[in-house]
């Protein structure tokens, strides 16, 4: 890492871990973590995320707490820092001792603090688009898995667009790898030419874009069709879209569509030049429903501003958290394991008009929406799934991974069970 670990660790606990909050009810506080960047290449995505648990957590305190106690968000900055990650989680499993924590963006977060999660079981609602081949006993997948938003949206440009050249671009760590390495099979199998696929990785936080944008330019100038899939996260792709900008790269030639950038990351920057651009997404903060009117003005009163927006990740944590009240409601208690069995199959309203479903393999059922950019910087929907999507743990496109699947209830109670041999697997992968 570029940063000095037990310096980020000492500046990110010399804030003060807990939010003063008044609380009205009895008894002793459930804890709350909120484990997100604040700090570094991925705060431009994730500060919102923290800002959006403590707006939750007011509102259940306002609406009475949980099990007549009030809750207490402790909050911690890893600085997109992914070790530091592991290491503040199991502070605040351990010293802090909070009930149930919500964080992480990256997958290489996620990865860093799955094996704290797993030893000293603590529960982590997980609320990011990520690469599927996981399923993990203690963590609630509340983002979308890659047949929830990657494949889907390949199967819009091909359909719609006509795309027949795919350029799939990345930050360089395990959720592109993945997604990628999922979506070359998939084209691979629809009839795509090795040739047809260019594949690039940038490091976190890249800034010099100009000769991969050539490079895509090139790529695309072939009289085939051509369109880029995007898993560049973070901060990374304010240079990225404007070098594409600066080179004429217009959506009607060559269509973008994003898996990481959503109203505020285009709250940051000038949305004129990517008008046409696309995301695929679960939500949209555009979307018109009673329930996505309430939560934006909600929202918004909280923040104390009515220019801030939403976007899919707050959409998630939204659902995440309503199930995890529901849980410890049901259970009677906070404690990990009671949450763990009642959580599957219960059910909330999403903020798209549809219900969110725990599944016995901990991801939930979502819409698939395709937006394109306008120069408000929202999204304009111009493809949406009939029916909602249940979330895959294991791609059906690798042929490592087509024959498994998760169920954390009994009889199977493995998050990697071959269904060919009828054998269960390590519980994490």
């Amino acid at each position: 890492m570029g940063w000095g670990r037990s310096a980020l660790l000492a500046g990110a606990l010399s804030a003060p871990l807990t939010a003063g909050v008044a609380f009205a009810q009895e008894g002793e506080p459930i804890k709350v973590g909120i484990l997100h960047s604040l700090s570094g290449t991925m705060a431009i995505s994730e500060t919102t995320l923290k800002d959006t648990m403590l707006f939750l957590i007011e509102k259940q305190n306002a609406a009475g707490g949980l099990l007549g106690r009030p809750l207490e968000p402790v909050t911690v900055d890893i600085a997109s820092d992914w070790p530091l990650a592991a290491e503040l989680a199991r502070r605040m499993l351990e010293v802090d001792k909070v009930d149930v924590v919500f964080g992480c963006w990256t997958s290489v977060c996620r990865k860093s603090a799955l094996p704290v999660f797993e030893e000293l079981n603590g529960l982590l609602f997980y609320p990011v688009q990520y690469e599927g081949e996981e399923s993990q006993r203690n963590v609630f997948y509340t983002g979308a898995s890659p047949n929830q938003q990657a494949i889907p949206a390949v199967d819009y440009l091909m359909n719609e667009e006509g795309v027949e050249r795919w350029v799939l671009a990345g930050t360089d760590y395990v959720y592109p790898q993945t997604t990628n390495l999922i979506l070359e099979q998939y084209l691979k199998d629809k009839g795509v030419a090795a040739e047809d696929i260019m594949i690039n990785y940038t490091p976190f936080g890249h800034s010099d874009w100009q000769t991969i944008v050539s490079d895509i330019v090139a790529f695309g100038s072939t009289g085939k069709k051509t369109a880029v899939v995007s898993t560049i996260n973070g901060d990374a792709n304010v240079p990225f879209y404007r070098e594409l900008a600066n080179q004429g790269v217009k959506a009607e030639d060559i269509p973008v569509v994003a898996f990481s950038v959503g109203e505020e990351e285009l709250s940051g920057f000038d949305a004129a030049p990517l008008v046409g651009h696309l995301a695929a997404w679960n939500y949209f903060m555009s979307v018109d429903t009673p329930e996505n009117a309430e939560f934006i003005a909600d929202w918004q009163a909280f923040i104390k501003n009515d220019k801030r927006v939403t976007n899919d990740p707050m959409e998630a944590h939204y659902i995440g958290f309503n199930l995890w009240v529901k849980a410890v409601e049901a259970a009677g208690t906070t404690d990990p394991d009671a949450v763990i069995e009642a959580i599957v199959g219960l059910e909330t309203p999403n903020l798209t008009g549809g219900v969110a479903k725990m599944l016995p393999n901990h991801h939930i059922t979502k819409p698939v929406l395709i937006g394109e950019i306008q120069e408000d910087g929202q999204f304009f929907v111009v493809s949406e799934t009939g029916d909602l999507v249940p979330g895959d743990a294991w791609s059906d496109f690798l042929p490592g991974s087509k024959d498994l699947e998760a169920d954390w209830t009994a009889p199977i109670n493995c998050g990697n069970y071959n269904t060919v041999t009828q054998t269960c697997g390590a519980a994490a992968q």
